[in-house]
């Protein structure tokens, strides 16, 4: 039986009306908002649609056609298809022509993107994050000495997003040297200099004693993943990281804290940081992407303002 792909080729088309340059998510079915279509996910990095299938659908070829239709019309190259269900992931350009340097765009910034891996390079859905950033980068000019701790750094949108932003220090912190050099092309191919901007390729965990010196830092990114394997899992080290982590923190550090774990809820998250160290004080969550609609707000990605005051 063919799937009814109705309520995501509206999704969609009401996105493309908007006219929005920025990459953005065009349709979330992890969500769960739209029953039948919760492994299936739309993703607009002009001038590609990536559509992320996480398990097999009857038709998705038909899918793609009718999407190619509307994409067309608006000017877009070609169309990608990942499927996640299939080992390795791979990648096949169904509709249209394959884009050769596919690119997340974010205003003036780009970051380009690797979409033969599973992770293409970019989040989309922490983006709330990065403006918070942006505006306390912003708020803190007149700090002399300002630095950024930013911990499982991944391809360093958030310190390309901060250096943009202002004058500071960044030190990006990532086991995988693979994706702190596309990090580092980030900055570079949005011609942001690099003095001050570090990338060190360590454990944020086993080998904090190597970094905590290069403080203190007055602004903080703390945004692992749920289970790295042999590495780090949330309900095991993530309040022993925050234990430590006051070591390296200015008198006054404003703090990004992020799970993305569906299995750990707000509250639990909000206890875990409160019960590692009492100088902590979970100021506000920051509001979910609106194109990352969840019906259970404790399973959605969970992006937590911190102060912390010595």
């Amino acid at each position: 039986m063919a799937t009814d792909w109705t309520a995501l080729l509206e999704q969609v088309e009401s996105k493309f009306s908007e006219a929005q340059p920025d990459s953005r998510r065009l349709f979330h079915g992890r969500g769960r908002c739209y029953p039948g279509l919760e492994q299936v996910c739309v993703d607009s990095f002009f001038p590609a649609i990536l559509v992320t299938f996480f398990e097999e659908y009857a038709g998705e070829e038909a899918l793609c056609e009718r999407l190619w239709e509307m994409a067309a019309a608006q000017g877009y190259q070609g169309i990608a298809v990942q499927r996640r269900y299939q080992p390795g992931a791979p990648i096949t350009w169904p509709c249209g022509a394959p884009v050769a340097a596919p690119e997340a765009r974010r205003g003036e910034l780009r970051f380009p993107l690797t979409f033969e891996r599973q992770n293409v390079g970019f989040f989309l859905d922490i983006e709330p994050g990065r403006h918070w950033l942006e505006e306390q980068v912003r708020s803190h000019s007149e700090t002399e000495n300002l630095k950024l701790l930013n911990l499982f750094a991944f391809t360093c949108a958030f310190s390309v997003v901060a250096r943009a932003a202002g004058e500071l220090d960044v030190l990006n912190i990532d086991v995988n040297r693979g994706v702190l050099n596309r990090g580092r092309e980030n900055h570079l191919s949005n011609k942001l200099p690099l003095k001050g901007i570090k990338f060190l390729q360590l454990d944020a965990l086993r080998d904090f004693n190597r970094f905590d010196r290069r403080g203190p830092f007055q602004l903080a990114v703390v945004d692992p993943p749920t289970r790295q394997k042999g590495r780090f899992d949330v309900s095991e080290n993530y309040g022993k990281l925050l234990q430590l982590l006051p070591g390296c923190l200015a008198d006054e550090a404003e703090l990004l804290m992020v799970m993305n774990s569906p299995r750990h809820s707000e509250a639990h998250f909000r206890a875990l940081i409160e019960e590692s160290d009492i100088r902590y004080e979970v100021v506000e969550r920051l509001p979910q992407n609106p194109d990352f609609p969840d019906r259970d707000p404790d399973a959605a990605l969970k992006m937590l303002h911190v102060r912390f005051r010595r």
